[in-house]
């Protein structure tokens, strides 16, 4: 069976994620966050280190697999390895699995990153940052003439998901802007950044109104669809550029 070094691997992902580089919360710890004996034969790609997703990489997939995941392990913070983390990591250590994390190195990476990967899938050929995030430019924006309700079906068509909009802006969009997962507080920037639409996946209930009062037509996508394009198109780089197999393991969340 071909395989490649984790270390290899490691340092690629780091270099081309500029992961040590690029800010994040506190417990995303982004990079590799489960070693396993120093070999990977091919790369699982998930949205969540989920125990479903971990139950099922040790089920189907060969010892020394690499799950790729844009939300990881340690989102709860510093806790013990008892309950649920335990499980976690025993059943990653038992059967050899790696685990590398990306979370808003992958949101902003140019060529497979969450935002610029959907703007263009929409058909916004050039997208450019609109926002800021701990100091470094963030989401994807671009000029795209569609009727609003054309975009919808279009991104429910990428997503094979619901769309839910907030008709806030005009019947034909002109400038649009993506930013996945969570991110509905952004809508002001999005209005002040000159967008007339605005994509992401989830906000919370008072979006609504500001998408109104901001004149932005606001396309919730679901946080979870929003960000499996992401870990899809790196896991399939990682596949080319180390000769490897992969797969992505979907575990939808319905949000």
């Amino acid at each position: 069976m071909k395989s490649a070094s984790l270390n290899e691997v490691v340092a690629y992902l780091d270099a081309y994620l500029h992961t040590d580089a690029i800010p994040d919360h506190d417990t995303a710890l982004n990079g590799l966050q489960v070693e396993n004996s120093g070999t990977v034969t091919g790369f699982v790609a998930a949205v969540d280190a989920s125990q479903q997703t971990i139950d099922r990489v040790v089920a189907e997939c060969p010892r020394g697999t690499m799950l790729v995941v844009h939300h990881g392990l340690f989102w709860d913070g510093n806790l013990p390895v008892s309950g649920r983390r335990y499980r976690r990591i025993k059943a990653l250590l038992d059967h050899d699995v790696s685990v590398y994390g990306s979370h808003i190195p992958l949101d902003v990476h140019p060529e497979v990153g969450n935002n610029a990967l959907l703007a263009r899938e929409l058909g916004i050929l050039d997208p450019v940052p609109f926002d800021v995030y701990r100091g470094i430019p963030f989401g994807a924006s671009g000029h795209l003439i569609m009727s609003r309700d054309m975009l919808v079906t279009r991104l429910v068509e990428i997503l094979s998901g619901r769309v839910h909009l907030i008709a806030g802006g005009p019947e034909t969009t002109t400038r649009v802007g993506v930013i996945t997962g969570a991110a509905g507080s952004r809508i002001q920037a999005a209005a002040e950044a000159g967008l007339d639409t605005f994509i992401t996946g989830e906000g919370a209930h008072h979006t609504a109104f500001d998408a109104l009062e901001f004149g932005v037509n606001v396309l919730y996508a679901g946080h979870y669809a929003t960000e499996t394009v992401g870990v899809k198109a790196l896991a399939e780089h990682l596949a080319k550029r180390f000769g490897l197999p992969w797969l992505f393991h979907d575990h939808p969340t319905g949000m």
